[in-house]
């Protein structure tokens, strides 16, 4: 039988060179079915704006859209670490972030995830103290998409990338005990894994990391708009859905997913 997965749990994958596998999950049957899958992690991310409810962007996603579909999530798993988004403009104050990172914990979250450099820090040791595990999120965050001026690729230009790490540092000393990173070059994104102590996860941040992470529905082929460069339609190659899930983590494993064609450089 398979044991509950737990940051611990990850930590340990990252020190012994394990690949952690995670997927988006918006309801309790895909998260059932990812989890019988064998799936390290489940976001339930505020992707679902875009995937579920057919905004442009993640910016419309309330605090309460969040909890309803964390709670359907974690009805439908029994093995998976449950990682929740925190929605645009949710942890703008520390006292608005307690409460509302609170109600994703009763939901059903083991983790929540906020977007941001080392402004976040204080709020962050603040959300540890209070026994509640954060995930960060550096390079492309979504909320900020009207600052960058669209969804581009962020650390590029060299000043940009060192102040990365050095966020990256910052958000570790204050308490994350996972970090995201998306849509950087794969040379930013390695530099920064062997960096930190704490586990990374990429996306569209080359196959060094500590794992990948990909929207559920574009690793199933069914892209809203468009298919990512970083992603992969794994269902093509199976057919059906739970093998598909079974691929990708088999190839983020094999460290054959991502392949060149999904790096940013």
């Amino acid at each position: 039988m398979a044991k509950k997965i737990t940051t611990s749990t990850l930590q340990k994958m990252k020190d012994n060179g394990e690949k952690i596998s995670t997927i988006t999950a918006y309801d309790a049957s895909f998260a059932k079915l990812f989890d019988q899958a064998g799936i390290h992690a489940i976001l339930v991310g505020d992707s679902l704006g875009m995937v579920l409810q057919g905004h442009d962007s993640t910016l419309p996603v309330k605090i309460d859209d969040m909890v309803y579909h964390t709670t359907s999530v974690a009805r439908g798993v029994e093995n998976t670490l449950v990682l929740s988004d925190m929605p645009f403009m949710s942890y703008s104050t520390k006292e608005q972030t307690f409460e509302n990172a609170a109600k994703l914990m009763q939901a059903g979250a083991t983790m929540v995830k906020i977007e941001g450099g080392s402004w976040l820090c204080d709020t962050i040791s603040g959300l540890t103290e209070r026994g509640i595990p954060v995930c960060g999120h550096l390079g492309l965050t979504p909320q900020s998409v009207n600052v960058f001026g669209g969804f581009k690729v962020q650390g590029r230009e060299s000043d940009k990338a060192k102040a990365m790490i050095e966020e990256a540092k910052q958000l570790e000393a204050a308490g994350i005990k996972l970090l995201v990173l998306e849509c950087i070059p794969a040379d930013l994104a390695k530099a920064i894994t062997d960096t930190l102590t704490i586990p990374v996860i990429g996306i569209g941040a080359g196959k060094d990391t500590d794992g990948q992470i990909l929207v559920m529905y574009d690793a199933l082929g069914i892209s809203f708009n468009y298919m990512p460069k970083f992603s992969r339609n794994f269902i093509i190659d199976t057919g059906d859905i739970k093998q598909a899930i079974e691929l990708y983590i088999s190839e983020v494993n094999a460290g054959n997913f991502p392949g060149p064609e999904h790096i940013f450089n």
